[in-house]
């Protein structure tokens, strides 16, 4: 039988697990943490709607669901010529016909970046960011800002809208409270438009929930370090707060950038359109992982790099049996989510057609809430998965 190793436990590596053994084809999966943590839905961790358990589905669980093998372990070098993995504590496995990479991406480092907490990080810092803003709530007032990075050689990496969705729950949970006129809300970012990929349309609609919920903005000046008192900025100015959510752009993972693999300038694994690493034999990188390719807007998504599983998942199948028939990602980029605010959400497109960026009060956050339901349930063979979802 056709034996498929694949690294990494989030939502590139969980799903092509299950594809994979849709297939029928015997499925390992390596992970460093044994639960697969749904990202999307831990914005409501901050404002105390959810927990880390309620965003989290156990990969022991997964595993038995879908019958694939399951090692909680640590990789720490990959040599992909000759298709073989090291672990933490020395195991190495070498006797796969193919390998699937899906270890996510790493993080920038700002000076004195441990004097912030992202939403898009550890799962703990959510529980931390929920600790820090109850204190502040107990207080009474306070100043926070929330913002993202970039990467100036991967432009795909920024991760922005979860910055967006935990800013808007704040300013909602602090009305709710009763005190949000004792509180400063400031939203921050290097770039001059922040959230362009969304198009010019989203952009204008942001400015408006900006303006009407009384966020303030410092945009289009270099982050230049962290430290207790706030944030500072290459133009010399500093944005002062008790309490800083920042999401640092992706690079290269670690384990990745010190692989053999061939590697773009921000560290991403070079794959074609079919997820293939060439000129390595059956290796595949997808997710995070894998150097997107496609428009200037095009964005890493968790949908986009579910669909490189279900392909690459198909494509080994076929290449396994000889058979030459590929499926390519390309033809499915697009930004697609549903911008939570805490009482409604925003439906975001991105094609290269246009952009658009629709108005979804009160139902629209119920709809993000039943997306997270139907994400757990599904992965866990609860629920018929829905076509294209």
């Amino acid at each position: 039988m056709t034996k498929v190793l694949v690294l990494g436990g989030g939502f590139a590596g969980v799903e092509a697990a299950i594809y994979l053994r849709k297939q029928e084809i015997d499925v390992t999966l390596v992970s460093d943490r044994d639960y697969f943590y749904i990202y999307p839905t831990s914005i409501w961790i901050p404002t105390g709607e959810v927990t880390r358990e309620d965003v989290s589905v156990p990969l022991d669980k997964l595993a038995f669901a879908h019958g694939f093998k399951l090692i909680i372990e640590s990789v720490t070098l990959i040599e992909a010529k000759n298709r073989k993995v090291t672990l933490e504590s020395g195991r190495i496995l070498d006797n796969y016909d193919y390998i699937v990479i899906a270890l996510g991406q790493g993080k920038i480092k700002h000076e004195g970046i441990e004097h912030t907490l992202s939403i898009c990080g550890k799962p703990e810092e959510a529980t931390a960011l929920y600790k820090q803003l109850d204190d502040l709530v107990l207080s009474g007032k306070g100043k926070i800002a929330m913002g993202f990075g970039g990467n100036p050689k991967d432009g795909s990496a920024v991760r922005g809208g979860p910055a967006f969705e935990v800013l808007f729950n704040v300013d909602n949970y602090l009305k709710k409270k009763g005190i949000r006129d004792n509180f400063e809300l400031t939203f921050f970012a290097p770039m001059a438009k922040p959230g362009q990929k969304m198009g010019e349309k989203a952009l204008v609609m942001m400015d408006k929930m900006f303006k009407m919920t009384n966020i303030n903005k410092k945009v289009g000046s270099k982050i230049t370090s962290f430290d207790e008192e706030g944030v500072n900025f290459e133009d010399g100015t500093k944005l002062e707060s008790d309490l800083v959510m920042f999401i640092s752009a992706g690079k290269g993972h670690p384990i990745i950038e010190s692989s053999d693999l061939p590697l773009s300038d921000a560290g991403f694994v070079v794959t074609n359109e079919y997820n293939e690493v060439e000129g390595f034999e059956n290796i595949y990188a997808i997710g995070d992982s894998s150097a997107l390719m496609g428009p200037d807007w095009k964005a890493k998504q968790g949908h986009v790099a579910e669909v490189m599983a279900k392909n690459v998942a198909y494509n080994i199948f076929q290449h396994a049996q000889n058979i030459c028939s590929k499926k390519s990602y390309t033809d499915h980029l697009n930004i697609l989510c549903v911008m939570d605010t805490g009482n409604g959400a925003a439906f975001v497109y991105r094609d290269d057609k246009s952009g658009k960026m629709i108005p979804l009060p009160i139902i629209g956050h119920w709809m993000k809430k039943g997306w997270g339901w139907y994400c757990k349930n599904s992965k866990l063979g609860k629920i018929p998965r829905i076509p294209g979802m």
